[in-house]
């Protein structure tokens, strides 16, 4: 398996791109958004709210760890992503516009959401604490340009199994995040 080297700056570029895609997101009208393809899927507000739990997962995680990291004296960090940790990564991440298998959520990643009684009120606030969390994250990512990036891995949401150093637990976060985007991509194409 080839190397995956990770940088903040690309990381940052590739959040900013899912932010994006979110904005333009919440202009589509609420039936839209409410819609999944079947009644086994999830509409677009469930796949948001997901990724909203699982970033909250990880949110004291990386806070911590930014906080115990100490200061570098460099611009910015290259990092060579671990053998396991790169392969888990790279389940999630999209291949072009498919993703490549699907993976069963646990529970406790499971948006509990009502679709019949989703609201427009209901809807700006599953955008709101989406940008909320997803800011937070780039935050994270821009205030780590100026650690080391070697401090003590923690443990991921799923548990001890898997550690992760902090640009691995960022690159992870977000083609998690691509991953959906994709899987919004076929909810509205379902739609036509």
């Amino acid at each position: 398996m080839a190397t995956l080297v990770l940088t903040p700056e690309q990381q940052i570029q590739r959040l900013n791109s899912i932010l994006n895609k979110v904005e333009v997101l919440q202009k589509l009208p609420l039936n839209r958004l409410i819609t999944a393809p079947n009644t086994k899927s999830w509409n677009v507000l469930e796949v948001l709210e997901h990724l909203r739990i699982a970033y909250s997962l990880y949110d004291k995680k990386i806070e911590n760890a930014l906080v115990g990291s100490p200061s570098s004296n460099l611009d910015s960090w290259s990092f060579k992503a671990r053998p396991w940790q790169r392969f888990l990564i790279e389940g999630q991440r999209p291949k072009g516009k498919k993703r490549p298998f699907k993976i069963k959520t646990l529970k406790r990643f499971e948006p509990l959401l009502d679709d019949k009684s989703l609201s427009e009120e209901a809807s700006d606030s599953i955008f709101e604490n989406f940008f909320t969390a997803y800011q937070l994250l780039k935050s994270s990512i821009v205030e780590s340009r100026q650690k080391q990036m070697k401090h003590r891995p923690f443990a991921s949401a799923i548990g001890p199994v898997v550690r992760f150093y902090l640009p691995e637990a960022f690159e992870f976060l977000i083609c998690h995040a691509e991953r959906h985007l994709v899987q919004i991509e076929e909810i509205l194409a379902s739609q036509k």
